[in-house]
Formats: structure tokens, C-alpha cells, sequence
């Protein structure tokens, strides 16, 4: 024998809401999950000003940072593009001419095999990574983006 039992009105609209505050939460997170870099205290600082001053959209991409939350790390369209600031140096940076110049800020080209494009910045005080989706495989259109941020809060260095 089944029994039924009965919940107070309140109730019943209590549980639906608490699943819609749920699912609005899990839909409004952040985008995939990056490796936060760990860049020297000088350059953290150039990094946090950096951060300040993205785009809220890159190519008609709305922003959408991916986790965990870090002003070292930027995403547009659930990442489609994603910003680091504070890597490494890249070791392909010693060895290589490949780079593009994007509105005034030089930019170091790597294309990894099973990945879209990924540009870091050449001759800044704190290095600035850009990965792009694989649709923007022979398109620079997004870095004219990050050009005056960069411009502005991360000094040239030689």
C-alpha cells in the first residue's frame, strides 16, 4: 500500500525553487578550469592592473572567467578565448621569429597540434598569455582587443 503524504502549499513551492536556484546558479558559472600561473610579486601586480582593464566582450563574446576566480586569469565565451597573465617565459621564445603584432603589442605565436592558437606577449615586464578556440586558427582579430589593456598596465621591457 502506497501512502501519500501531503505537504503544506509553502512547501511544495519551497523545493521547486530551491532546484531553479540551483540550475540558474550552476548555469550562470564560470567557464572551464585554467592553471592559475604564479608569476613573481611584480609581476602579479602589473597583472591585477591588467585585469582591471579587459574588455567586458572580445569579438562579440560576452566575458565569462574561467575557475578558479583569479585576477590572473580572463575568458570570453566560455573558452573560446582565454587570458593568463604572469606565465612563464615561453622556452620557444629564445628559438623562434614566429610573432605577430596586434595594434602595438608583439605577440609570440605557438600552435599547438591539438589546439586552437596560443599567443604570449615578447617584450613586457609580465608575460600575457592568449589562447584562442580552434575557430580562430588563422584569425589575430581577438588580440586587437587585449592591445590598449596591455598597452597600459604592463611596461615593455627589453
Amino acid at each position: 500500500m502506497t501512502h501519500t503524504r501531503r505537504r503544506p502549499f509553502g512547501s511544495r513551492v519551497l523545493v521547486p525553487s530551491a532546484v531553479l536556484f540551483v540550475l540558474t546558479a550552476a548555469g550562470c558559472s564560470a567557464g572551464p578550469s585554467v592553471t592559475v600561473p604564479t608569476p613573481s610579486s611584480e609581476a602579479a601586480g602589473y597583472c591585477e592592473k591588467l585585469h582591471e582593464e579587459l574588455p567586458e566582450t572580445v569579438v562579440g563574446l560576452e566575458r565569462s572567467d574561467p575557475s578558479p576566480d583569479s585576477d590572473l586569469t580572463a575568458g570570453w565565451g566560455d573558452g573560446a578565448i582565454v587570458l593568463r597573465c604572469g606565465v612563464p617565459r615561453p622556452a620557444k621564445m629564445d628559438t623562434s621569429r614566429e610573432g605577430v603584432d596586434a595594434d602595438g603589442v608583439n605577440w609570440l605565436l605557438e600552435q599547438p597540434d591539438d589546439a586552437g592558437p596560443r599567443f604570449t606577449t615578447t617584450y613586457r615586464k609580465a608575460y600575457v598569455e592568449v589562447t584562442l578556440g580552434t575557430e580562430y586558427a588563422h584569425d589575430i582579430t581577438p588580440l586587437s582587443a587585449f592591445a590598449e589593456p596591455v598597452r597600459k598596465t604592463v611596461p615593455e621591457s627589453l
